[in-house]
């Protein structure tokens, strides 16, 4: 789980609409080095990022040959906050007759990038290259790019998989986009997503899953106006947790829990108002129990859909049918925040738990 700071992190952001979060290279490659044969002759799509500004862009573009890729998109955002800094917009071939007020969003489609500098590498210096001398590669749109304008649903028909980083007040939506266009994709979003009604049930109907480098609280770089946690090479960062989302094939998935604990009552207490026990650990899920189990929303980590069922989640649920009871004022004075999560007996008083996932072993 993200610790608490992170997730009030990612909660102010949501609040005021700030939720410009650069993901650094290192995470990008991390993740990314796990899907290079999905890549392989694919568009790929980067549809909420800053050419040169976004390192989901500069990943692709700098590796765009030895991924094998057929095409790569990237459209920007209006204003984005660390627009144009490593690349300015004017030296862009398509870009030079806009006026600056003008000059953003645009969109970027590379189909192929040599080695115009002749170093015998392909590198982001050829990208630039290439931009700078190609008029047809660099298109000014009329709209603010937004994900969900018609100029950029356009190129989404286009894509084969989307990767990027979302705005985290918008990721409902945004998912929902990729779903109703029936889009393979790769992105990073709030780890406390996954409770989301929106994101939850595509989850449970194993539409989408988690990807492989999901440590939680990772480090972004965020404009000069943000709150920061800490500077990094000159850039201001803040630790948010998040995590990736997918439903691109991740091999873990098809790897089986090994358990080695038994089922007791009194190590597996059952839940007050669910059909359910609750384990609070994910390595100790009982060998031999075959009712429903509560299990930490990190069990996504180690779920195996050939191994387990997912049935619902405590989260906010009141007609989730293996709830038992709904609590009054008359059980507790706090019955509202029993209401929203599983509870167990502990002394004769009623405490909630966090969010937990309601699981079954398949048989």
């Amino acid at each position: 789980m993200a610790t608490k700071s992170s997730n009030k992190n990612l909660h102010k952001a949501s609040q005021a609409k700030k939720d410009e979060f650069y993901t650094q290279l290192v995470d990008v490659e991390k993740e990314l080095k796990h899907y290079k044969k999905q890549f392989q002759g694919k568009v790929i799509y980067c549809n909420c990022d800053d050419p040169f500004e976004s390192n989901f862009f500069k990943y692709f573009a700098a590796n765009f040959n030895a991924l094998g890729l057929r095409k790569l998109i990237t459209t920007s955002y209006n204003k984005s906050p660390i627009a144009g800094r490593q690349l300015p917009l004017f030296e862009m071939e398509g870009l030079k007759s806009i006026k600056p007020k003008d000059a953003e969003p645009y969109k970027i489609e590379i189909n192929e990038v040599i080695d115009i500098n002749s170093d015998g590498a392909i590198n982001l210096e050829d990208v630039k290259q290439l931009l700078r001398h190609d008029k047809n590669t660099v298109i000014p749109l009329s709209g603010n790019g937004d994900f969900r304008s018609e100029e950029c649903i356009e190129p989404l028909k286009e894509a084969d998989i989307v990767v990027t980083n979302p705005p985290f007040s918008l990721f409902r939506e945004y998912v929902a986009q990729l779903m109703e266009n029936k889009k393979k994709f790769l992105i990073i979003g709030n780890v406390n997503a996954i409770t989301y009604k929106e994101i939850f049930k595509f989850i449970k109907d194993n539409r989408v899953w988690l990807g492989y480098c999901n440590n939680r609280d990772k480090k972004f770089e965020v404009p000069e106006t943000y709150e920061y946690d800490e500077i990094i090479d000159g850039k201001k960062m803040k630790t948010v947790g998040a995590i990736w989302y997918t439903n691109l094939d991740v091999s873990k998935r098809h790897e089986s829990i090994t358990f080695y604990k038994k089922y007791n009552s009194e190590e597996y207490p059952k839940y007050d108002n669910y059909d359910a026990i609750e384990v609070s650990k994910v390595s100790e899920i009982p060998m031999d129990f075959n009712g429903v189990m509560g299990v930490p929303i990190t069990f996504l980590d180690k779920y195996n859909p050939e191994q387990f069922e997912i049935l619902g989640i405590t989260d906010r649920e009141p007609k989730n049918k293996y709830r038992t009871k709904m609590y009054t004022r008359e059980d507790s004075p706090k019955y509202n925040d029993l209401n929203r999560r599983a509870a167990i007996r502990i002394n004769g008083y009623l405490k909630p738990v966090y969010a937990r996932l309601l699981i079954k072993v398949k048989k």
